[in-house]
């Protein structure tokens, strides 16, 4: 069994750190995950008007990724990430302490606009760190440091919310500081010189804007769009499942999405090593082509089953999907990002997942109105197929480009 651990055997002592960062700050993020039921129920805020509240943070995730992604290349991935997670922090303060519902509303805005910031300049910094054929082993260890903070955080962020709701606030901001302190002492600037060769050449530093350089980069270009059809997919786990399991299992819907929810973490801790140690010898584009394939059985199931172990199946197998896919996204960014530009090529990755999930939810919406929940099964496994087809052929174009 320990065996299976070694893939993250010999790594620098940086990454560890960083595992121990993404615990701390996925434990501690009481308030995201709670902000629905903090708007309507504690904040007396209208659900109109809530959701306005929860669409308006969603869009400014985008620009405070390519801020933070910018900074990160420019001024460091170190000073970026103290920064950012420090306004974080002191934005969520006020909040347990004030009472006006607009002053709070703002805060949380802040803290919404800076949390998204925080996290190209974590990607850029394993990436810095670790060669190409170490990368995967790195961004899986802080996917699993991610999910390990998440399976416990929301237990004690429920507590807090229905008995000491300015802890809540407070809890978030302390561990926020506590994973800055954990940066700011053990953590060594990893920002690599723009005169510095890189050893690979996709990786040599450019020149120009972000987009003009991605517009030299057609292939990231591409695998970024074709990834807006694995994030239309994903999203539905949470968007159309519970209105499924809703009509499938009348009256204990919600029970059943809860039990599926925890399965997936369940899958997610304890698959991702095992995962990570059979699959880091292919290429990264290789497993998220696996990834789609997954994601067409595991969601396009959902449509013909209505037994309650099937489903399980079905989310063991999109589960399977999203571990592929979120440790090895950014290790095909990172291989093909040019090295004073990695931080940015890492916000317009999570441009492409953001605009990937509003297209999830607003056209299938409206998909659902015409045709029902049933049909978007169908749909899933055969948008899921396409993605998966046009990964291979770019697969195909990039190994021929190599030879």
């Amino acid at each position: 069994m320990l065996k299976i651990f070694s893939v993250y055997k010999g790594l620098p002592r940086s990454v560890y750190i960083l595992f121990l960062v993404q615990v701390v700050n996925r434990f501690g993020d009481f308030v995201l995950p709670f902000m629905t039921l903090l708007l309507i129920k504690k904040l007396g805020i209208s659900f109109q008007t809530a959701g306005m509240v929860i669409m308006i943070g969603s869009m400014l995730g985008i620009p405070g990724a390519i801020v933070g992604g910018k900074l990160a290349d420019q001024i460091g991935r170190k000073k970026t990430y103290i920064i950012t997670q420090t306004t974080v922090a002191l934005a969520l303060i006020p909040c347990a302490f004030v009472k006006n519902s607009y002053v709070i509303v703002t805060f949380l805005l802040v803290s919404t606009f800076f949390n998204e910031a925080v996290r190209p300049s974590l990607s850029a910094i394993i990436a810095d760190l670790l060669p190409a054929d170490r990368r995967q082993a790195g961004y899986s260890l802080q996917y699993l440091g991610i999910n390990l903070g998440a399976s416990i955080g929301p237990m004690v962020a429920g507590f807090l919310f229905n008995n000491y709701l300015p802890m809540l606030f407070i809890g978030d901001a302390l561990t926020s500081f506590l994973a800055v302190a954990l940066v700011a002492i053990f953590i060594s600037e990893s920002k690599p010189s723009n005169m510095v060769e890189a050893t690979a050449s996709k990786e040599k530093a450019e020149e120009g804007s972000v987009f003009q350089v991605l517009f030299r980069r057609k292939q990231i270009l591409i695998f970024l769009i074709i990834y807006i059809l694995y994030s239309m997919v994903y999203t539905q786990h949470r968007f159309s499942l519970p209105l499924m399991l809703d009509e499938v299992f009348t009256g204990t819907g919600a029970e059943k999405f809860g039990l599926l929810m925890s399965i997936n973490a369940f899958t997610v801790i304890s698959l991702t090593v095992i995962i990570t140690s059979f699959t880091r010898k292919l290429q990264p584009l290789c497993n998220i082509i696996m990834a789609g394939i997954l994601y067409a059985i595991g969601f396009g199931m959902i449509g013909i089953v209505n037994s309650l172990p099937l489903f399980i199946v079905s989310t063991i197998f999109w589960t399977i999907g999203e571990i592929l896919t979120a440790t090895n996204f950014g290790v095909y960014l990172a291989n093909n990002s040019p090295v004073n530009y990695r931080a940015r090529f890492n916000a317009v990755g999570s441009l492409s997942w953001a605009s990937g999930a509003a297209l999830g939810t607003s056209l299938i919406g409206k998909y659902i109105d015409m045709a029902g929940i049933s049909a978007v099964w169908p749909l899933t496994f055969m948008l899921a197929s396409i993605a998966a087809f046009f990964m291979i052929l770019l697969h195909i174009h990039s190994t021929k480009n190599k030879a």
